[in-house]
């Protein structure tokens, strides 16, 4: 395992502290010192294999030690804030993401006799890499020194590696996101609209009979799929929009807090401090520098 590590590590020698989206579908990587600013951010769908240091991921009420090397699994797009961290050796962190292809997970269910697939899983977690499932990591991460065999090889690659996770602990919250009927699916789909709608008022209700939930059981279903009810996911999406319109693009605070749909600037205040831990006016001072200190 070692020798594979080493190699998938030397693989990884370009990647940067900004994600890089590689020739590669859907796969991307991304080590060293993260700015935790820029780890504070909406998170797709996706499976991330930790390859060294530890990452701290916080999502909701829950906090996650995701150490490498290991592998978890974000079935829905989640915001969510994090820190990351070198290993004992100092050596430092780094990580690769495969976006989730519904597709492609829809087809493979379809090919996979229902019984196989394991009938519930374990809460959000850092999983256990095995040999075989690394070495899927691998032979699609030398896809990208080889960009020929990137039509012919990267679906199956990536296949493989929808396999390996259907059939480990997090597998059934895989599978329950390609059924297009199930309880999870259909939360899927109004996460979706929030995300385009975040600035607009929530009503739970109409969400619910969309669903073809009951309230309690949509709110109950939102929670265990998100970590977050409905009301603070969309607040978690505003304030990380606020934050990029005032730190990146020059609004006033009160006129981010009234572009993403806050009706009152104290309130705004309160909460933006409550999430990123100061007042907007220092934490965009703080985020400049940094960012400038990058550039």
């Amino acid at each position: 395992m070692k020798k594979i590590m080493d190699e998938i590590i030397e693989l990884m020698k370009c990647a940067g502290t900004r994600p890089i989206e590689t020739e590669v579908p859907g796969l991307s990587m991304i080590k060293g010192d993260i700015p935790a600013h820029q780890l504070a951010a909406l998170y797709e769908p996706m499976i991330g294999f930790t390859v060294q240091g530890t990452k701290m991921l916080s999502i909701g009420e829950r906090r996650t030690t995701l150490g490498g090397p290991s592998y978890y699994v974000l079935p829905v797009h989640v915001p969510a804030t994090a820190s990351v961290h070198p290993d004992r050796n100092g050596g430092p962190y780094m990580s690769l993401g495969l976006a989730i292809n519904q597709n492609v997970l829809q087809r493979l269910l379809r090919d996979l006799p229902e019984n196989l697939i394991p009938t519930s899983s374990a809460q959000f977690a850092a999983c256990e890499m095995d040999l075989e499932f690394m070495e899927a990591w691998l032979r699609l991460l030398r896809l990208t020194k080889s960009t020929r065999d990137i039509p012919a090889l990267a679906p199956a690659y990536e296949r493989e590696i929808l396999y390996r996770v259907l059939m480990g602990p997090q597998g059934w919250y895989l599978k329950q996101l390609g059924m297009r009927e199930s309880n999870f699916s259909k939360i899927s789909q109004i996460v979706k609209w929030i995300r385009d709608n975040f600035m607009r008022p929530i009503d739970i209700g109409e969400m619910a009979s969309k669903s073809g939930m009951a309230i309690n059981t949509f709110h109950r279903q939102f929670k265990s799929a998100t970590g977050l009810s409905p009301i603070q996911f969309q607040k978690q999406l505003r304030l990380l929009e606020a934050r990029n319109l005032i730190a990146f693009e020059g609004y006033a605070v009160a006129s981010a807090a009234y572009q993403v749909g806050y009706q009152s600037a104290s309130q705004f205040n309160r909460e933006y401090s409550r999430f990123f831990g100061l007042s907007p006016a220092r934490d965009t001072e703080k985020l400049r520098r940094i960012e400038h200190a990058r550039d």
